[in-house]
């Protein structure tokens, strides 16, 4: 009986240190964005500001050896080939812009990984002021801009309480 089992310890011994092999090696993978901060697991922390009526939770914070904090948003898909979604680039500078509020300091720059690879996002006067451009334009009323069509329309299943809707839609 006791030798049946040895092959079993033997196996799972090896997965074990296999495991740790591959959480050290991790570990040191993300060292290059500094020490760990926060993680939205457990109790993440949330970032506000209230000048720019934002709020955010950033995946993992880091902390750079100068001390400043950077955002790290993680991502369940495979990375871009031509660089990462300008969605997920505005986000990250979304948190870049909360811990700069919080902090009082700039992160240098946030980060956007995916399943398969990560990218820097810089964090510069040039992308502070693209982002609050798009805040101001989130944050405008509704002008009414809206051109209705069958194609736009069609498929909307906003579309039965929508003023704006193609007069063909449902």
């Amino acid at each position: 009986m006791i030798d049946a089992l040895v092959p079993v310890v033997l196996l799972v011994g090896a997965a074990g240190a296999g495991l740790s092999a591959w959480a050290l090696f991790r570990r040191h993978a993300e060292s290059r964005w500094g020490t760990l901060s926060a993680i939205d697991a457990g109790r993440p922390e949330t970032l506000r500001s209230e000048r720019y009526r934002l709020v955010g939770r950033p995946d993992v914070v880091r902390r750079a050896p100068d001390g400043r904090r950077i955002p790290v948003e993680a991502k369940r898909r495979s990375a871009p080939a031509g660089g990462p979604f300008r969605s997920h680039v505005v986000q990250v500078w979304a948190y870049c812009l909360l811990l700069e509020e919080v902090d009082g300091r700039p992160p240098p720059f946030g980060v956007v990984r995916y399943a398969d690879g990560e990218f820097r996002v810089p964090w510069t006067r040039a992308a502070r002021e693209e982002l609050l451009a798009i805040r101001r334009a989130v944050g405008a009323p509704y002008d009414g801009r809206a051109t209705p069509s069958a194609g736009r329309c069609g498929g909307c299943r906003w579309a039965p309480g929508c003023d704006a809707r193609f007069p063909g839609a449902r």
